[in-house]
């Protein structure tokens, strides 16, 4: 099966059958490896309720090799970059451990537990780690702060997405989505 068809094939699933709390849309229908997630933080974590936008891009060696995924939205976590293009520590993701057989549907599930069960054993945020280990309350403060500043209200995809190597254009929500946010930033300027 060739990247694209599988892609369309995980696609067509994802949308069919949608992983819980998760929405998926192409900011370009002419690319389909390029995909806008919006996940919606599970009630039990302390991330809720906010909402947070991936980026997911697909290699050509697609299923061979894992995509890139990167969280558009910041956030205060252990396994996550705290910077705009918000890399992901995940072990499924790692070229070491990746597996064609692996789906984007287990992927997105085992980012959303993320968002629940952090790894401070594995982090890519030392200092967010140790916060989680030694002052969670300190960390719990911290997190609910980023949700606030960050994580209410419409998705923004923004620059991170051409920084995954996509861009805009083309049609779809996530177009449409991009355009007035464009919009709104050259009516505020």
């Amino acid at each position: 099966m060739s990247s694209s068809k599988r892609i369309t094939k995980e696609l067509n699933d994802c949308l069919n059958s949608p992983p819980p709390s998760i929405t998926i849309s192409l900011p370009s229908e002419s690319n389909i490896s390029l995909w806008h997630i919006t996940l919606t933080a599970p009630p039990e974590s302390i991330y809720s309720p906010g909402k947070f936008g991936l980026v997911v891009q697909f290699p050509p060696e697609y299923p061979f090799k894992p995509p890139t995924i990167t969280f558009a939205t910041r956030i205060y976590h252990p396994n996550i970059t705290n910077e705009s293009n918000g890399s992901i520590c995940l072990s499924l993701l790692k070229t070491d451990n990746w597996k064609p057989s692996t789906k984007i549907v287990t992927v997105l599930e085992a980012i959303r537990q993320l968002l629940v069960e952090p790894q401070p054993d594995d982090p890519l945020e030392t200092r967010i780690a140790e916060q989680y280990k030694n002052d969670r309350k300190e960390f719990e403060k911290e997190a609910r702060a980023y949700v606030g500043r960050y994580a209410k209200g419409p998705v923004k995809f923004g620059t991170e997405a051409g920084a995954a190597g996509g861009g805009g254009g083309g049609g779809g929500e996530g177009a449409q989505q991009q355009q007035q946010q464009q919009q709104q930033q050259q009516q505020a300027s």
